[in-house]
C-alpha cells in the first residue's frame, strides 16, 4: 500500500507549487501518489475553493501521467 501522507517535516519542506491550495498549503501534490489523494480527498474542499483546486489537481494530474476520472472534480475544473 503506497503511503500518501506526508509527515509535519516532509510537508514544511514543499513548495507552495505543489500545493493544490497554495494560500493555505493543503493538498500537496508532489507526486503521483498525492495527485490520487487529492482526488480522494476533493469532497472536503470548501466549496468556494473547489474550483481552483479541481484545476490544480488536473494540471498535476498532466505533469504525473495520472487520469483524473472523478465526475465531481472535472465539472468543477470546467467552471
Amino acid at each position: 500500500m503506497m503511503n500518501d501522507r506526508l509527515s509535519y517535516e516532509e510537508k514544511k519542506e514543499l513548495p507552495d507549487s505543489v500545493f493544490g491550495l497554495p494560500e493555505r498549503r493543503e493538498y500537496p501534490m508532489p507526486d503521483a501518489a498525492h495527485v490520487r489523494a487529492a482526488e480522494a480527498y476533493f469532497r472536503y474542499c470548501p466549496e468556494e475553493l473547489k474550483p481552483k483546486l479541481a484545476k490544480a489537481i488536473l494540471q498535476r494530474a498532466q505533469q504525473f501521467g495520472v487520469d483524473v476520472e472523478s465526475p465531481t472534480v472535472l465539472s468543477y475544473a470546467n467552471q
